[in-house]
């Protein structure tokens, strides 16, 4: 678990770099434009899906839950920005006040801290935040909630289609962004890489269990608490095999499917980790290139 911790904060340091944030932000500006565009074109098409989708829910449960969706998605998205802004606006003032040892335990406390200061406030608030989310959905005739959602449905469609492609897409740049962190970092170790090696057929496979279980799983979306749950371990299952095979083919010679099986733990962490990115628009393009060098990082010490 500590390598593990260690691969996390190397990862959030390293995002934070021009050299990393180049790849993120040229990529991400490049794959929302292209599905953007494509929304734009099917978006008819794909409003037309989303209506049909809620016909098989019932009224009563589309209102009452989206009321507290949006109540807990603003919750959660408030949590997650004060952590970010913490970090980007005094993240220099940490790492040099705080040492590598405790940066991982101070990073948890800055995040318990934003979860509970935001709790706290929903705990006086949170009911009249909630009633007046379904008051307006209530005031709204019954066709404009059904539409707005179905356009809510629409947005996470397109949301969803930027996540899978950017996977693919850091996937292409890993090896140029980890060579050029092994130089910097590692600089003393020379691997031969595996170059036959390729994380491709995994990518495609995930990405499509992922679609298909996540068009099973979608009326799950509409009940509170599980709605994250499923989301999270879906954004987990679509990351994992790319992340841990794209870092084992730029550590080992020779990739070896049951050696880096032995690393579960360690996946599923920074899998975890890298997932959370998704539920913050803009900051998820940096989410897999996230995944990547910190599983490169704990690859790479493990073998040292």
């Amino acid at each position: 678990m500590k390598d593990t911790m260690k691969a996390i904060v190397f990862g959030f340091k390293e995002i934070l770099t021009w050299n990393t944030m180049k790849y993120a932000l040229v990529s991400g500006i490049l794959v929302t434009a292209v599905w953007i565009g494509i929304g734009y074109l099917l978006w008819g098409h794909m409003i037309a899906l989303s209506s049909k989708i809620l016909e098989l829910v019932p009224f009563s449960m589309v209102r009452s839950n989206g009321a507290w969706m949006l109540s807990t998605f603003l919750w959660l998205q408030l949590v997650l920005l004060t952590f970010a802004l913490i970090f980007a606006f005094f993240g220099n003032f940490i790492l040099r006040h705080v040492s590598k040892e405790k940066y991982t335990s101070f990073s948890i406390l800055v995040a318990l801290g934003s979860a509970v200061f935001w709790g706290i406030i929903w705990f006086f608030k949170g009911d009249y935040m909630y009633h007046q989310f379904l008051q307006l959905l209530t005031w709204l005739p019954f066709e404009t909630v059904e539409k707005g959602i179905a356009f809510l449905i629409g947005f996470y469609f397109i949301y969803n289609a930027i996540v899978v492609s950017m996977v693919f897409v850091t996937s292409l740049f890993s090896e140029p962004l980890i060579a050029s962190i092994e130089k910097r970092h590692f600089k003393e170790d020379e691997v031969v890489r595996d170059h036959v090696f390729s994380s491709v057929s995994y990518t495609v496979k995930d990405s499509f269990i992922f679609i298909v279980v996540s068009v099973i799983a979608f009326p799950l979306l509409f009940v509170p608490i599980i709605n994250f749950g499923v989301q999270i371990t879906l954004w987990m299952w679509l990351i994992k095999d790319t992340v841990s095979y794209d870092a084992a083919a730029l550590v080992y010679e020779k990739v070896k499917k049951e050696e880096v099986k032995e690393h579960r733990g360690a996946i599923w962490t920074i899998s975890f980790m890298t997932a959370l990115f998704n539920f913050i628009p803009v900051f998820n393009i940096f989410g897999p290139f996230f995944g990547e060098i910190a599983m490169f990082h704990y690859l790479k010490s493990i073998q040292k």
